[in-house]
């Protein structure tokens, strides 16, 4: 091992299991800060050894359980973006952050299908399928662009999986998230874009009717090369804000358009004369400052968050929706979001993979920030903007915006991913983590099928014991202690 090895209570193990979400903190039975692809194949083949499961973490934004009894694999060492500006690709190793990838491809007049947060880790939200804010409408999702990935499985081998040698784990890696393997690095493709047109225009939230209805209207006929999203927002008194918006409540249109500033500014137009504009942020920009359109938290925060996928918003839904988070609803949550999809996002890619939310046209995002006594309050705010809006959601909704209180059994996460797809997931998965060593997610369980043992039919009892996430099992280590 190049990288540390730490157990509970020994220097750099909390710093190692850091997480994004102050509210969901790993507690791993051990913790392995993995350098390079043969640290990881070391710590999978150790924890295959020992029947324990893995979780994987590159810059702590999603793991979905505490990991008690799992060896967990960090990827943060393992950074770097190569790009290979002829062939419009580019190499990002498993621990890479966007910000690393936006800047390397920009020095060569490209950008990738990145996400809106410019510390994510790419990977994962790769692996998870990828709704860009910017190239999402014209190019698909991120999932969409991976050419080429290198796992490490189960049996602690290390693949090159492509399209050709490896259709099925290729497939299942993109959308499947973590559920295949260790993803220590993925090729993907990059696009000719150096500047676009997007920021965001904030409204005083008392006229979050006005903005919400115009821009249900507006989405309907924008071209694929605008994407769009609106968001409820009652915002800290944190000083990093612009004033004008500083602890207030307020309603962010976000946009991004790729073609010229000129005709950006003609589709703006109609959203700016909405309501009284509190700040004005949309600009032609480089490229490199996509990040200020969604302006995402950098630092840890405490939150809980909700998501629902959205096959319809008529004008009855936004009011419905205003009930609960506008004006006078005493709605405590930080944010209410939804996204347009559509475009590319309804086309499935030329080599097809797992990702599962094609075809629909929004996605609701909710959160709420506070200390873990705020938690519960939170959760049931967050459960009333979602109950409210059922009955025009969809069952299917993006996996990288699920939280770790959502999808917590396979029949519900089953139900994200839609019957069929699910089911030609889990036969994938029973190839390649027979003993679904990979759990430590929103698990997709492998099908093990019933097989004849001295004429009687019989299930693999091991592997289903396996399927269920344990919780206060003793380590396979023993006692960390004595270590």
């Amino acid at each position: 091992m190049r990288g540390p090895v730490l157990l509970p209570g020994q220097p750099g193990f909390a710093a190692e299991c850091a997480t994004y979400n102050l509210l969901n903190p790993l507690r791993p039975a051990l913790v392995v800060g993995a350098s390079c692809s043969a640290d990881v194949r070391a710590a999978v083949r150790f924890a295959g050894g020992r029947g324990m499961p893995v979780a994987v973490s590159a810059t702590g934004h999603q793991v979905r359980q505490p990991a008690g009894d799992a060896v967990l694999i960090t990827l943060r060492r393992m950074a770097g973006v190569t790009v290979d500006a002829a062939r419009r690709t580019a190499w990002v190793a498993g621990g890479a952050r966007w910000q690393e990838v936006v800047e390397a491809a920009a020095a060569h007049g490209l950008a990738p299908v990145n996400g809106s947060s410019m510390t994510v880790g790419a990977v994962g939200y790769l692996l998870g399928g990828g709704l860009s804010p910017t190239l999402g409408r014209t190019r698909g999702y991120g999932a969409d662009t991976i050419r080429a990935a290198e796992v490490v499985t189960a049996d602690g081998q290390v693949h090159r999986v492509t399209a050709e040698n490896v259709p099925d784990l290729f497939f299942a890696v993109r959308g499947g998230k973590g559920n295949f393997g260790v993803v220590t690095g993925v090729e993907i493709d990059l696009f000719e874009v150096r500047r676009l047109y997007g920021g965001a225009i904030y409204f005083a939230g008392e006229h979050a009717h006005e903005v919400l209805h115009a821009w249900r209207d507006w989405v309907v006929s924008l071209p694929e090369q605008m994407t769009t999203s609106v968001a409820i927002q009652r915002l800290p008194p944190a000083p990093e804000l612009p004033a004008p918006i500083r602890g207030n409540f307020v309603v962010a249109l976000r946009v991004a358009f790729l073609g010229p500033a000129g005709e950006g500014r003609r589709l703006v137009a109609r959203m700016r004369a909405a309501a009284p504009v509190l700040l004005d942020d949309v600009a032609d920009m480089p490229y490199t400052e996509v990040g200020r359109i969604h302006s995402d938290p950098v630092d840890p925060l405490p939150y809980v968050d909700r998501t629902t996928g959205l096959r319809a918003l008529p004008p009855e839904a936004v009011d419905a929706l205003l009930a609960v988070v506008g004006a006078g609803s005493r709605c405590p949550l930080t944010s209410v979001e939804i996204r347009a999809l559509g475009g590319a996002l309804d086309r499935q890619a030329e080599v097809p993979n797992a990702v599962s939310s094609r075809g629909l046209p929004f996605v609701l995002f909710g959160f709420g920030v506070g200390p873990a006594e705020q938690a519960a309050s939170l959760s049931v705010h967050l459960g009333y903007v979602v109950d409210t809006m059922r009955q025009w959601a969809d069952e299917r909704t993006l996996p990288n915006f699920l939280s770790a209180a959502e999808a917590t059994t396979p029949a519900e996460v089953r139900v994200v991913y839609g019957a069929d797809l699910y089911d030609r997931l889990a036969r994938i998965k029973a190839r390649w983590d027979p003993g679904n060593m990979f759990r430590m997610n929103h698990n997709i369980v492998p099908d093990i099928p019933i097989h004849a043992d001295a004429s009687r039919f019989q299930l693999d009892r091991d592997v289903l014991a396996a399927s269920e996430p344990s919780s206060d099992k003793a380590s396979a280590l023993g006692d960390p202690g004595s270590a």
